[in-house]
């Protein structure tokens, strides 16, 4: 672990010495400090952007670090102008970048030259998208601001867009207009929860003890009771008055078709009305009588193949059943 306990000498005077680095006659910095005289801080500094060197006309990539000679040289109204002096480490060349505060960016002062990847729009015939006062001077027109002044935008903007923004104002200072209100309200429905909870987990608990069930078994939740309850009774009447109305409806259009076709509609399932017939009154009788006998057929067909395929064919008790049939 390491110490923290400071070794002072016999000799050592905190009102002369005040420090035991000024005691040593050495700076808190170290080496760092060795120029600290002539205002030098030795610092770490990584090159911001691709240069190429004075001296061996060398490429040096941007991110390249050196330990670099930190001077202020000026100021920028109150923000200090650094220069940062680097030895080239390929031809042992001095070159110096200095902070330019105005327009926030680096720049190469001597001994090298900065490697241009900026793109400059005066140069490519055009205009800084930021700058809509410098096209306007040229007299050519912004496209994007000339779209922003449509008339379509403009009334977009009149009927859909500045009325949403009213009523989501509105209703944000509806909702935060009484904050204590609100709280209780929600308060009081958690308490509400957490009471209903806390009795089902007792009934739980209480059931669980008496029939010795397992903590791993779940129990399904008993019929709530109190506003929540009566809520769920409520939505329940809701859906079957609905479902009434729904059957009252399709009462009424069986009704109204058997009074205009003269067709007999009959219910088929949970309230599906089918035709189970084409022609009036008579003829769907008729339709019943005949598929009455083809069943009574089919029935026929069937006795006879189960006694055809029994092991004695003049069984008393076949025979009997069948006449009972």
């Amino acid at each position: 672990m390491q110490g923290f306990n400071k070794y002072y000498p016999p000799d050592y005077d905190p009102e002369k010495h005040k420090s035991l680095n000024s005691y040593r006659g050495i700076h808190a910095l170290g080496d760092r400090a060795r120029k600290i005289d002539k205002g030098i801080l030795i610092t770490r500094f990584e090159l911001p952007f691709n240069i190429w060197c004075g001296t061996c006309n060398a490429h040096i990539g941007m991110g390249v670090r050196y330990n670099a000679e930190k001077r202020k040289v000026g100021a920028y109204y109150s923000t200090p102008i650094f220069a940062f002096r680097c030895k080239c480490h390929l031809c042992g060349g001095w070159f110096e970048i200095r902070t330019d505060p105005k327009n926030t960016r680096y720049v190469v002062e001597s001994g090298a030259r900065q490697k241009d990847e900026e793109w400059n729009p005066a140069e490519a015939g055009g205009y800084a998208i930021h700058d809509p006062e410098a096209s306007a001077a040229a007299g050519e027109a912004d496209p994007l601001a000339s779209l922003e002044k449509t008339t379509n935008a403009v009334q977009m903007m009149e009927k859909v867009s500045v009325p949403r923004i009213e009523e989501l104002q509105e209703f944000s200072e509806r909702r935060t207009a009484d904050p204590y209100a609100l709280s209780s309200k929600l308060r009081r429905s958690f308490r509400e929860e957490k009471r209903v909870l806390q009795a089902q987990q007792r009934a739980d608990e209480g059931l669980r003890e008496k029939y010795g069930i397992s903590e791993e078994i779940k129990l399904l939740a008993t019929p709530r009771e109190g506003p929540a309850r009566e809520r769920e009774e409520e939505e329940a009447e809701e859906w079957r008055a609905r479902r009434r109305d729904w059957h009252a409806d399709e009462e009424a259009k069986r009704r109204m078709l058997e009074a205009e076709s003269g067709f007999v509609v009959g219910v088929q399932g949970k309230g599906k009305a089918r035709s189970i017939g084409i022609g009036k009154v008579d003829g769907v009788q008729g339709v019943l009588r005949r598929k009455d006998k083809e069943k009574n057929a089919t029935v026929d067909k069937l006795k006879a193949t189960l006694l055809r395929n029994t092991a004695r064919k003049s069984d008393p008790f076949v025979a009997f059943a069948m006449r009972r049939a």
